[in-house]
């Protein structure tokens, strides 16, 4: 119970204190979790910790996989689905084979968890690669192809993952059966989460509870994932197609109060479960280390120094050949004109880096074959996934925003402020339609139907500024941005007040919150 409070103080303390220190040095919090959690582990007071492994998949994945598909944007995943698949399936598939072979004849681990390792090692993690590239201005289409890739390749490593496990344990294998399930397992596991995202979709409209709601959101990722997983089929499959459909219908089922809050709520919890994961495997390590003690260290760093350069290396390969192929094949014009440069090539190949799902399926690996015989080479995989994160997250996470700069790989944005700007124009053009219907009505009055209309006539002539459709004349734009500093000033003065006749005793702070709340929001509105 003891080593249990110690565990979970050091967890908690430890991610809000590396978080801190990420922002501190302006870097994405993955990079100091994962050196971290190393420097955690050989501390002499932590104990060793030992999971259980079928609880890790369990616990940690289908949050996390849910999450990226309830918030990916479905119209870039359709614009890039050849680019996203081809790289969701055959660099996964390409990637476990090359380290399956290294595996078995340099390493001389059995050809099924040769497999496995190259399994684990194959998928990539978005977190740390797209934080840097929002911060440094990377395309956005190579931004959302990196997440659309991370969010399916897992499917792909993991039943690979699944298939390579069951041979290592003892079940029997042939290739032809391992196709046919790998197929059953996807098309079962995308079934269950279409069946799984319809459901939970309509039972939350027919809710109004905020709470209920949040709770509902916070388990459909399991909802999805543990029936699939029974049934034998790809839950991380039923995961994210689960998030992906309950993502897409979110507008029409959730409520004001439930995207507020529940926005917030998954970006802590995400960020926490994958706190925990990197800081987990810190305190494993000296477990993993004290299982190597047979082997010659320079021969350990040898094997993880080989996984790492053909994990770098193949995704590169990769990259570069599949677009010779497709653009031999497919000279449409409309293919043409989307075709990216080299440089945006070298970008993404550097991006691929590893992290959640590789350490959740490493720490995974059963203790003993089904003969009750320790699994060859647990150990040994644990470490080089250890190593190939620490190699991938921090060494190309420090030196991804130089590449970038270096090779111009940037846009200054202006085709997503574009969007904004023509979406805030509909919609205050919907809204001034709206209001002249609103006119004929007996419940409105004048005054009130005038003060709404100039307000939102207003807006409409600021976007259509932004827009370049009209002269700023007037100065609309300056004289709007000194009203927002006032307004700012404004609401400061506010909350010194509320706090006061807190601190006064005049008002309880459930009064308090509820009132600062008001003024919050109305200060986030500030900038429209």
């Amino acid at each position: 119970m003891d080593d249990i409070q110690i565990v979970i103080a050091a967890l908690f303390v430890s991610a809000a204190l590396l978080n801190a220190i990420a922002n501190w040095l302006d870097v994405p919090y993955p990079i100091p979790l994962v050196i971290g959690g190393l420097l955690l582990g050989l501390v002499p007071e932590i104990p060793d910790i030992e999971l259980e492994p079928e609880l890790v998949l369990l616990v940690f994945l289908p949050p996390l996989l849910y999450s990226a598909a309830f918030f990916s944007d479905l119209r870039t995943l359709r614009m890039d689905a050849r680019v996203i698949s081809l790289s969701a399936i055959g660099l996964v598939l390409v990637t476990a084979a090359i380290v399956a072979v290294i595996g078995h004849e340099l390493i001389g681990l059995p050809w099924a968890m040769a497999f496995a390792l190259g399994a684990i090692v194959s998928p990539t993690d978005p977190v740390a690669a797209t934080a840097i590239m929002r911060r440094v201005g990377a395309p956005r289409r190579l931004v959302n192809i990196i997440e659309g890739e991370s969010l399916f390749n897992d499917a792909t490593a993991l039943v690979a993952y699944k298939v390579a496990v069951a041979a290592a344990v003892g079940a029997s294998f042939s290739a032809g059966d391992a196709v046919l399930e790998f197929f059953r397992d996807a098309g079962g596991g995308i079934a269950v989460g279409l069946i799984v995202g319809f459901l939970v979709a309509e039972m939350r409209k027919r809710v109004d509870d905020v709470n209920t709601e949040l709770t509902i959101s916070l388990f459909t990722a399991y909802g999805a994932f543990i029936p699939a997983d029974q049934l034998g089929l790809s839950g991380v499959l039923a995961a994210v197609t689960c998030g992906v459909y309950v993502g897409f219908r979110a507008p029409e089922i959730a409520s004001l109060e439930s995207r507020m809050q529940g926005y917030a709520l998954w970006s802590v919890l995400t960020f926490l479960l994958n706190a925990a994961l990197f800081i987990l495997i810190g305190l494993q390590l000296p477990v993993i280390v004290d299982g190597l003690s047979g082997l010659p260290a320079g021969d350990v760093i040898g094997y993880a120094a080989a996984v790492c350069a053909a994990v770098i290396a193949a995704r590169f390969i990769w990259s570069f050949t599949i677009t010779g192929i497709i653009r031999a094949l497919d000279r449409r014009d409309s293919q043409r004109q989307r075709r990216s440069t080299w440089q945006v090539r070298v970008v993404g190949g550097w991006a691929g880096m590893r992290g959640a799902v590789s350490l959740a399926a490493a720490l995974a690996l059963p203790l003993e074959t089904d003969a009750g015989a320790p699994l060859p080479g647990r150990e040994l995989i644990q470490f080089i996934t250890f190593a190939l994160i620490l190699v991938t997250v921090v060494g190309q996470g420090l030196t991804l925003p130089w590449l970038i700069r270096r090779l111009g790989v940037i846009e200054d944005g202006t085709e997503e402020e574009d969007e904004e700007i023509r979406a805030r124009l509909v919609i205050v053009r919907a809204a001034l339609e709206r209001i002249d219907e609103l006119e004929s009505e007996d419940w409105t009055r004048d005054g009130t139907i005038e003060r709404v209309r100039r307000l939102y006539e207003f807006r409409r002539r600021r976007f259509k500024i932004r827009a370049g459709k009209l002269e700023d004349e007037d100065g609309v734009e300056e004289g709007s941005l000194l009203y927002q500093r006032m307004m700012h000033e404004i609401y400061g003065r506010q909350r010194e007040a509320l706090y006061a006749l807190r601190n006064s005793r005049e008002i309880s702070s459930d009064v308090m919150r509820r009132v600062e709340r008001e003024i919050d929001l109305e200060e986030s509105r500030l900038e429209v």
